[in-house]
Parts: structure tokens; sequence; C-alpha cells
């Protein structure tokens, strides 16, 4: 049983909803946009990971872009007088503007609050990693985080990590449960995420699966 398939790819169009929403048919112009879409998530992902930003949403239409972006502390990213918002769109358009004038388009940010973050597989595998990057031990960080999943109303949770656990010579990988993860029940809305966290021995992998 090798073959896994990943939770949210498989819910595609029937659960989840794209990430990057337009279409171009000319086939160069796509190419690009897919390209400026990665590059997007990456670095605000990256830049961004002060207020745990969980999800970017990019929507493209005929003059028009949007930026969607899921945060769970999103006061810190509009900043004062909206100043961080500015710094976003004025990052962001150098890369948004392809197939069309820069003049003729428009660019919409959004963003909106998480307001269940321990129901996110993205916001536990952050916390899980930031947690064991400062030295607190797996087990009691992994026990914890998925309780506080549970009081948040999920119906289950599977954390794995993999690596060099607790700094051992060889690398092992450790499964945690609670509750029920159906993974092959399509109409079940189970979130995915994983997460690497560089710690001193060398990196460890965090993923999480949590079924809401």
């Amino acid at each position: 049983m090798g073959q896994k398939v990943h939770p949210k790819g498989l819910r595609l169009g029937i659960i989840y909803n794209w990430n990057s929403r337009w279409f171009f048919s000319n086939k160069k112009v796509y190419r690009l946009a897919l390209e400026a879409d990665i590059k997007i998530r990456k670095e605000l992902m990256k830049k961004l990971s002060f207020a745990s930003v969980t999800q970017i949403d990019i929507e493209r239409a005929i003059n028009k872009a949007t930026l969607i972006i899921y945060s769970v502390k999103p006061g810190m990213i509009i900043g004062r007088g909206g100043k961080g918002l500015e710094d976003i769109k004025k990052y962001v358009s150098k890369y948004i503007q392809i197939g069309r004038k820069a003049k003729e388009s428009k660019m919409d940010l959004k963003i909106e609050p998480v307001k269940k973050p321990y129901v996110n597989a993205y916001y536990v595998a952050q916390s899980i990693a930031e947690k064991l990057i400062k030295g607190f031990p797996h087990r009691s960080v992994v026990h914890n985080t998925m309780n506080r999943a549970i009081e948040a109303g999920a119906k289950g949770i599977k954390i794995q990590l993999g690596g060099r656990i607790n700094g051992a010579e060889i690398s092992r990988r450790e499964k945690y449960f609670q509750g029920t993860i159906p993974t092959s029940t399509i109409r079940e809305d189970v979130d995915f995420a994983r997460y690497a966290a560089l710690t001193r021995s060398g990196y460890i992998g965090v993923k999480v699966w949590i079924c809401r």
C-alpha cells in the first residue's frame, strides 16, 4: 500500500476549490501566470509567516486580479493605517500583471481571518514545527496540539513526524492519532498540510491530517 493520494487533491472540485482561479488559452501566458502564482505564494508565505498565513488564493479576471490571504492574525498584516497592505500590493503587482497592460488591470487585496486555527492543518503543522525548532519535547507538543484540535471541534487528527527526532542518530517516523481520519471517504472534509522544521540535528518533517 505505497500509493498515497494527496487528501486535498482527491477532493478538488468536490469539497475544495482551486487556490488559483483563472484561465488563459494562450499556452505561454498560462505558463507565466502559473509560475507567477507559485512565486507569489512562496514569497508571501515566507514574508508573512509572523501573521500565521495559512492559505493564499489568486483570482484573475479580464482586467482585475484578486489576492485573498487567509491569516490567523490579520491585524498584523494590515498594519497601521493599512501600510502593510500597500507594501504587499507593491510587491505583488510586478508578478500579477500578466497577459494584459498594467494600466488597464486593477488589483484587489482581501485579508480573511481564520476563525478556528486549531482546525486548520497548515497552522497546526507550523506551530508544531516552531516548537520543535525551539527544542520542546516532541511527544508533549504533539499530544497538546491534538487535544486542542479536538476541543476546537475536529472529528479526528493524525500527525506524523519524520527525521532525526530528538537528535537521534538514526532517522525514524512516528505517527499519532486521535479521533477518526477517513482518508478515502471523499465526502469527508479532511484538511492536510506538511511543514519542515529545521532543528539542530537536521530537518524534521511534520505532516498533519485533520478531519473537520
